[in-house]
């Protein structure tokens, strides 16, 4: 797997014109890559529920897009990152319905489920980064039972 031809991105996320910025610059980049209108919303659900996340929690962040290919298949990673007090309790944060009330109220969870990799690292203190990977005609990933 590599970097895609296309513009890599790095946007700051500090206040809320800025997530307008992080959700119009992602449909933008899903479009160019190829992916059709209702996972373009899904990768930009996704991304909303994140940026907010970041700015919230984090304190402010940044998030990175980076267009991949695999082989013959396209897709677009993004990579939120803050320095903020971290997750004290990620299995929680990660569980079904857990939300703090802010956002769209998907959490953590919700926006995995809307993408097909999504990898969390987040230690108390030292900040949270969340990558999450979409590509273009794969179903997202079933939920996972309890």
């Amino acid at each position: 797997m590599h970097t895609a031809a296309g513009a890599q991105a790095r946007l700051p996320i500090r206040s809320d014109m800025d997530l307008v910025w992080v959700r119009q610059h992602v449909r933008q980049a899903a479009a160019q890559i190829g992916f059709g209108l209702v996972d373009q919303t899904k990768l930009v659900t996704a991304a909303s529920e994140l940026a907010r996340n970041t700015l919230i929690y984090g304190g402010g962040g940044t998030m990175e897009t980076e267009p991949l290919a695999d082989g013959g298949a396209r897709g677009l990673r993004l990579t939120f990152a803050d320095e903020g007090p971290g997750i004290a309790d990620l299995e929680q944060a990660l569980s079904d319905g857990f939300t703090s009330g802010e956002g769209l109220g998907l959490g953590l969870g919700g926006a995995r489920r809307l993408v097909h990799e999504f990898a969390i690292e987040s230690d108390p203190g030292a900040g949270t980064t969340v990558r999450v990977t979409s590509w273009v005609g794969r179903p997202p990933r079933p939920r996972e039972e309890s």
